[in-house]
Order: C-alpha cells, then structure tokens, then sequence
C-alpha cells in the first residue's frame, strides 16, 4: 500500500529515473522494471502510479515541457529588452540541466517515438509551437513579420539541429558554444534592421 502523501514524491522519482534511463540507453527500450529500479521502487508501485510504461513516458515528456516553461518564464521575466528576450530563449534550450547528454538523449528518443505515438507527436508540436512564439514574440517587435516569421524558423531549426549534433556524440558540443552560434546566427539576420 502506497504511504500517504508520497504519490508526487514517488511520481517525480519515476519521470526522472525514466529520463536518465532513455539517457543511457539512447531509446525507449527500457523497461518498467529498469526504471522503477532507478527510481528505487518496485515495479508493481510504478505500475500503480502510471498503469504503463507509455503512460510514464508520456508524462517524462510533460515534465521535461513544465521543466522548460518554468525556466522560459523566469528568464522571459528578467530580460530588460526584445533582443534580451531572444538571448534568454537560446540560453534556456542549451541551460545545463537541459543540454545534458542524458536529456538530449531522451528528447531524440521522444522525436523517434513521436513517428508511432499521437499523444507524443502532439507534445513535442506544443514544444515547437511554444519555442516560435517565444522567438516571434521577441523578433516581430524588431524586424518586419515576414522577416521575423523567417528568422523564428530558423533559429528554432538551429537549436533542435544543435540538439541532434549533441545526440550524436562524436563531435559534443558545449552548451556555451551552442548559445554562441546561434547568437552569431541571430545577430546576422537582424543586422540589417539595426536590432
């Protein structure tokens, strides 16, 4: 019988156990068994918590997005400017708890995942949606819309290409080294509007 009051404890130490789980596996194909082993409980209470290994996934997935959108907000918060805005997104998808390797890992494997899995593919179109809107927000004030459309795309594209560089591991990038790039990616296109 699961303690009283335990439920989002245990339930945090599954979704994190998961995560570094896929981490070092590099996919999905790991079992309940092995991640309620990390989490330091038992397959039956893991089971009882999510009912499946997709169900859990699922939910490592939504963490990972709240983990993200509380960075974003906090860092949205304190940035003084529109150029300042764009910084803080970029800084944020390559902050150190998000461009680890087991995170990195993971966010791959989800992409796999979202190929075969509706309830996937439709988290990770919220965390596209949700990474454009931040940059246009911040870009439509500085340059016209077609252009801060177009730059929105690309800069996106640029972070999820880092991501998959850093997937591969056989040339690791830094976090700093990623921010840098897309920072010099982003100071070239606004250029020619004085932002």
């Amino acid at each position: 019988m699961p303690k009283v009051g335990m439920e989002p404890v245990r339930r945090k130490a599954l979704t994190d156990a998961a995560l570094r789980a896929i981490g070092q596996h590099g996919s999905l194909a790991v079992t309940m068994s092995e991640i309620a082993r990390q989490a330091g409980v038992s397959p039956a209470l893991a089971h009882h918590y999510f009912g499946s290994k997709e169900q859990l996934l699922v939910e490592t997935i939504r963490e990972l997005l709240r983990s993200l959108r509380r960075d974003a907000i906090e860092a949205l918060g304190s940035a003084p400017t529109q150029r300042a805005r764009l910084s803080a997104v970029i800084a944020v998808s390559f902050d150190t708890a998000q461009f680890a390797p087991e995170t990195v890992a993971a966010w791959l494997a989800f992409y796999g995942e979202a190929q075969r899995s509706e309830e996937t593919r439709r988290l990770l179109v919220v965390y596209a949606r949700r990474l454009r809107s931040n940059l246009l927000s911040a870009l439509k004030t500085l340059c016209p819309i077609d252009d801060a459309a177009r730059i929105a795309e690309g800069t996106a594209a640029m972070i999820d290409g880092l991501y998959i560089r850093q997937s591969l591991q056989s040339a690791p990038i830094s976090s700093k080294a990623s921010v840098a790039l897309v920072e010099n990616h982003l100071d070239a296109q606004l250029k020619e509007f004085g932002a």
